[in-house]
């Protein structure tokens, strides 16, 4: 499993908001520049975090973004899901059931089923606030 940009700045831009979530709306061009990230991939980002409702959306003058939630409320799993798709190590765990024709006798599953489980309660158990918390 490899965490790809979108995935890492997708979190860059959600801890952002939670760290100005005092400031209302915050532009998109502000959250680029305090993450040095270009303002046209997070274009590319909004969509998907909106889509999840993972935001809020003001436009016109005083626009901008925000959490539709508290801080508390995101993990970093769920953050990640929204933009790299499943986070599942292997092909076969993909999807909530498993329908590779080798299952029955895969020895190596239980190894990819161990990791898969491991690699979702670490990111599940970490929160936008442990993270603002943690990093001030």
């Amino acid at each position: 499993m490899k965490i790809s940009t979108k995935g890492r700045y997708a979190l860059r831009m959600m801890i952002d908001l939670a760290l100005h979530q005092g400031s209302g709306y915050v532009a998109l061009k502000d959250i680029a520049k305090r993450q040095d990230i270009s303002k046209k991939y997070l274009e590319q980002i909004v969509p998907l975090l909106n889509k999840a409702e993972l935001l809020k959306t003001n436009r016109g003058y005083q626009g901008g973004y925000a959490l539709s939630k508290p801080p508390e409320k995101y993990t970093v799993g769920e953050i990640l899901r929204v933009t790299e798709g499943s986070l599942s190590p292997v092909a076969c765990l993909q999807y909530e059931e498993n329908s590779c024709p080798r299952k029955p006798d895969c020895v190596t599953l239980p190894i990819w089923e161990g990791l898969y489980k491991v690699v979702n309660e670490y990111l599940d158990g970490i929160t936008l606030r442990d993270i603002i918390d943690t990093n001030l």
